[in-house]
């Protein structure tokens, strides 16, 4: 019987000069939803150790990893798929993603910056990322069960 646990994981809220860095991880124009990088949690390692490994591997930077944000649940109504999304405040210790950047897994094909106001023009998920990465950090948001749909 195959496991129906929800899938764990970890994403990086990066923000520097007023922008924020969003991947897709939909390759060729599958979808045009972004979300903030990370991936799936390995066992026998800490969410940041993950954390560090998944950016690492999605965008060739290293980051350090800094404040839990937010705690986020997608969801196929229609599927089996559910993911819990932690989100942490992280800032880039070495590396900034380059043009001719090929992520070897094939997951994320495509990043940008966006500022606030440009957030508001894309299709992103989890719905409180501008608040996450924009307002203050404070109290850990619980981001309620979300549909995701590619």
């Amino acid at each position: 019987m195959p496991d129906r646990s929800p899938r764990l994981a970890v994403r990086a809220v990066i923000v520097e000069r007023n922008r924020l860095f969003l991947v897709n991880a939909y390759p060729g124009d599958k979808s045009d939803l972004w979300c903030c990088p990370g991936g799936g949690v390995e066992r026998h390692a800490s969410l940041q150790d993950n954390l560090i490994r998944e950016l690492h591997e999605e965008t060739g930077m290293r980051v350090e990893v800094g404040a839990l944000l937010a705690i986020s649940e997608f969801h196929d109504p229609n599927g089996d798929f559910h993911q819990v999304d932690m989100f942490y405040r992280c800032t880039i210790a070495d590396g900034q993603p380059s043009h001719d950047w090929f992520d070897a897994q094939g997951v994320v094909d495509r990043w940008r910056w966006v500022t606030q106001a440009e957030l508001g023009g894309l299709r992103v998920k989890p719905d409180c990322m501008a608040e996450m990465a924009f307002g203050p950090d404070g109290p850990i948001l619980h981001d309620p069960l979300e549909p995701i749909v590619p």
